[in-house]
């Protein structure tokens, strides 16, 4: 059995997205197209000893370009939760230790919680040879949240229903984009009962799947939590304006908020436009591509 397993938490990018009326449980069906990018936190799991207790350590990867307090309790974190609910599936305990450092920001609408839960779904089944297919382990982070069956494999995919629906591709398409990280956060709660508010629209599958059935345009691209996110949050707003005038091209908040995305045309673009946003609005901005999970890198026992 391995040792000890490091695992990369990609980041996942909402390009378009439609939210449907709420079921009688409060719940929001929604339909998005989501890829994974190359902002990524990174995990490392230690087997532990059977009779051992499992101990987690969250902090900041020195190269985080954001960083807020890390004040959650320790059995709330997906990645723990993903750990016990894997734990509770197998019937049986499954010692570690893990050392995560994060990128990815917090209240972004990045995913980054959701994908730290499934790098640990996918580290944990590995680190003990469990065996359990893809499908399983989706079907266990479904119960964690909507975005955590995406990132069991991340890549590019229709995702549908409550994020339990996904339908992968079998390519990854080459996206360039610029993310800019404001100073405040979205509550996502909020934002959908400002949607709610503001009267639910039906879902919108075909117009989804056109966008990504074509190379991606920026101008084509939509969010129906776009406009709740800004009401919840005014400044972000002034930002997403900011951005729009020094980039010239249509500036997207990604999920519920608050990161705003704009896409480039290729690296050497999103670098400059990253670097003259950051000088001119004093933002943090950086360029980011897709990408689609790597294999985990695994250390054997000596």
């Amino acid at each position: 059995m391995p040792q000890s397993i490091h695992i990369q938490a990609p980041a996942k990018l909402n390009l378009a997205l439609s939210v449907g009326p709420p079921d009688g449980e409060g719940m929001h069906p929604i339909c998005s197209w989501m890829l994974t990018l190359d902002l990524m936190d990174e995990m490392q799991l230690t087997a532990l000893e059977p009779d051992r207790l499992s101990r987690y350590a969250i902090l900041w990867h020195e190269e985080a370009r954001q960083r807020r307090e890390i004040d959650w309790s320790i059995t709330s974190d997906l990645a723990v939760r993903a750990h016990l609910a894997l734990e509770r599936y197998v019937k049986r305990s499954l010692p570690i230790q893990m050392k995560l450092e994060k990128r990815i920001p917090l209240g972004g609408g990045l995913g980054g919680g959701s994908s730290d839960a499934a790098a640990m779904l996918r580290g944990v089944n590995r680190l003990f040879d469990l065996n359990l297919s893809d499908r399983v382990l989706e079907g266990i982070a479904a119960s964690l949240g909507s975005d955590v069956p995406f990132l069991v494999r991340g890549g590019s995919a229709i995702v549908e229903g409550i994020g339990e629906l996904i339908e992968a591709d079998q390519d990854m398409p080459d996206l360039h984009a610029v993310l800019v990280f404001p100073e405040i956060g979205c509550d996502t709660g909020l934002v959908y009962r400002t949607y709610d508010q503001q009267g639910p629209t039906e879902l919108e599958s075909e117009r989804i799947r056109a966008l990504k059935d074509r190379p991606i345009d920026g101008g084509s691209l939509f969010n129906d939590l776009a406009a709740p996110a800004l009401e919840v949050a005014p400044d972000l707003s002034n930002h997403q304006q900011q951005v729009m005038e020094i980039a010239s091209m249509p500036v997207h908040v990604s999920g519920s908020g608050s990161t705003l995305f704009t896409v480039c045309r290729g690296a050497m673009e999103s670098e400059a436009l990253a670097s003259a946003i950051e000088s001119q609005t004093g933002l943090v901005a950086i360029p980011v591509s897709s990408s689609p999970l790597k294999m985990d890198m695994v250390e054997s026992s000596a």
